[in-house]
This record gives C-alpha cells, sequence and structure tokens, in this order.
C-alpha cells in the first residue's frame, strides 16, 4: 500500500497561498512560514503531516500528494479547510 509523508500550509484565500508560494520559490523556509501563517494545528511542526495512506485525507489532498513529484510545492489546493500548499516529502508506492 502506498505512504506518503507531506507537510502543508493552510490559510484562508488563494491570494496569500500564492504570497507565500512566491517566498517559498524564492528561498523562504517552508516551515518558518508554515509557523507563521498555517491555521492548521500541524503548523507547530512546520506543517509537518507525517505518514498517511491514501484515503486519509480529503479527496483533493491525496490527489496531489499521491501524484506530484517528491520535494516540489504544489498549490493552491483548494479544500473545504481552505487554501493549501502541500510539499511530498517521501513516498513509497
Amino acid at each position: 500500500m502506498a505512504r506518503a509523508t507531506a507537510r502543508h500550509i493552510l490559510v484562508k484565500n488563494e491570494t496569500q497561498a500564492l504570497e507565500l508560494k512566491t517566498q517559498i520559490e524564492g528561498g523562504a523556509d517552508f516551515a518558518e512560514l508554515a509557523k507563521q501563517h498555517s491555521s492548521c494545528p500541524s503548523s507547530r511542526d512546520g506543517g509537518d503531516l507525517g505518514a498517511f495512506g491514501p484515503g486519509q485525507m480529503v479527496p483533493e489532498f491525496d490527489r496531489v500528494v499521491f501524484s506530484a513529484p517528491v520535494g516540489v510545492v504544489q498549490g493552491p489546493v483548494k479544500t473545504q479547510f481552505g487554501m493549501h500548499l502541500v510539499e511530498v516529502t517521501s513516498r513509497q508506492d
């Protein structure tokens, strides 16, 4: 069974997500931005969600985590919780 680890930043709107993505692409530290801006409790861990399998996250999130390249920030990804920037940190298929 596939397993992945990922980290994310959850914000309220696409504009903020895009601004944060630009900062990350410019060299800003993902974990620091997660601590400062993410509304998810995972923010205290730099956005780290730990390991999980398919179906354990909302479908929109799952699609990204189990298809995107490892180590490349994806998003914004819209879910019922808001807008996410997602980075797959490892995946075993």
